[in-house]
């Protein structure tokens, strides 16, 4: 372990490397004009495509952890560059729904490819994409994001 974060938290750990990710991708899908945010949308559309789905927005906020509201956002600005199309539910018209492009699914692959790399590179030390650590890495993440998180105050704390 890096002596720099010897004795830190697993939050620290968690912070610290959520945020040398989203740098990371965000440098390595800038040449294709696209930020870290902006590539979740496109790399997920393109997974849920490939799938035969046409997620709504609000779906897509679900499927990434993203606020509905930044999706939105994400996708006008996805839209107006010409990668994804907006159009209301047929069955729902509150409902948006969204897909790619011809030019968005050239784009998300090309970025999906770039990222597929880095991620690459950021597994190497637990034997790589496929390796044996990397699936128990994996499987622990998992674990950790389906734990509900509810913030509580100390008030809250004191009165149970």
């Amino acid at each position: 372990m890096s002596s720099t974060f010897e004795g830190a938290t697993p939050g620290f750990l968690v912070w610290r490397l959520s945020m040398k990710w989203r740098v990371a991708v965000d440098r390595a899908v800038a040449p294709l004009g696209l930020t870290h945010a902006q590539y979740s949308l496109v790399a997920s559309l393109y997974g849920m495509h490939r799938a035969g789905r046409r997620p709504s927005q609000r779906q897509l906020a679900d499927h990434t952890g993203l606020e509905a509201l930044y999706v939105s956002k994400l996708a006008r600005a996805l839209e107006t560059a010409g990668l994804l199309e907006r159009t209301r539910d047929a069955r729902d018209p509150r409902a948006v729904q969204l897909a790619l492009t011809e030019q968005g699914r050239d784009v998300a692959r090309r970025a999906i490819e770039v990222v597929q790399r880095l991620l690459q590179q950021l597994l190497e030390p637990l034997g790589g994409l496929d390796g044996a650590r990397t699936r128990e890495f994996t499987r622990d993440l998992t674990t950790l994001l389906d734990v509900p998180l509810t913030p509580s105050t100390e008030h809250e704390k004191e009165q149970s």
